[in-house]
């Protein structure tokens, strides 16, 4: 693909202390064909005159409610005309300016999505790595070994969306892993490995709040694993034991100029 349109998607709810960032990040890539999409979902923080600041440098602004965080998504997904859909929400950042340019010339024409590595954030010392998420590549057994992709650092075509529809509104946290096994077990998108830091997000978000919320996410897990018969309890236990290990590497690796690795489809 030569300079496909990539529809890179916002969602914001009281976002004030951060969004700024975000959209900055955004609008400082190199990357020439973008297409800037904000869904707020009816802050009262002042979060969307925040957003407003920037309204001449944004395609698609929408303020209005919904039914969850997913809900969201799909609005954007939407409205997105890119050839490649990808997500940065209101508490996540680029790490350099030429990331999108590394996303964008990592397609071709059989390439369905692409992925990188992941690093968290303390929320007030964004040069503070708490958790890293090297993705590594991926092999089809792999899944039901508890490994996925940073669902952040995903850019998928819009043609995938098409195909494969959008997140399930039955699932309150694990939707964008239910849609990940869907692509993986049930569509079999072929992906490519970017090594290299694609995502900064701030310790945070809505999965990782609370024990009733970290046990709600392990069954909507398992129940997506069953339905696309991708795992069972095991997967489940060794997902989640995976995790610990990336709290303990808390060093970026110096950036490369990486080539980005084709797995199985």
């Amino acid at each position: 693909m030569i300079n496909p349109k990539l529809s890179i998607i916002t969602i914001s709810y009281r976002s004030k202390e951060t969004i700024q960032t975000t959209i900055e990040s955004v609008l400082s890539q190199d990357y020439d064909n973008i297409e800037y999409i904000i869904v707020n979902r009816e802050s009262d923080d002042g979060t969307i005159d925040l957003i407003r600041q920037y309204e001449d440098k944004i395609d698609k602004i929408i303020d209005e409610p919904d039914n969850g965080i997913y809900d969201a998504l799909n609005k954007g997904i939407n409205l997105a005309s890119g050839d490649i859909i990808g997500f940065l929400h209101a508490d996540d950042f680029y790490p350099d300016t030429d990331t999108l340019s590394t996303i964008a010339n990592s397609f071709t024409d059989d390439t369905d999505a692409v992925y990188g590595d992941l690093v968290y954030v303390s929320k007030y010392n964004t040069n503070k790595i708490v958790r890293y998420w090297k993705a590594g590549n991926y092999l089809r057994n792999k899944i039901r070994q508890g490994w996925m992709p940073p669902h952040p650092t995903m850019y998928i075509k819009k043609s995938v969306y098409d195909k494969c529809g959008m997140f399930a509104p039955d699932y309150d946290i694990a939707a964008d892993y239910e849609f990940i096994l869907r692509l993986i077990g049930k569509y079999n998108v072929t992906m490519k490995y970017i090594p290299q830091v694609l995502v900064k997000m701030r310790l945070g978000g809505v999965s990782n709040k609370g024990v009733n919320n970290l046990v709600k996410k392990m069954a909507e897990d398992y129940r997506a694993m069953r339905a696309h018969k991708t795992g069972d309890i095991s997967t489940l236990i060794i997902k989640n034991m995976v995790k610990l290990s990336q709290f303990l590497r808390r060093e970026e690796p110096p950036k490369m100029n990486p080539q980005p690795q084709t797995v199985e489809g």
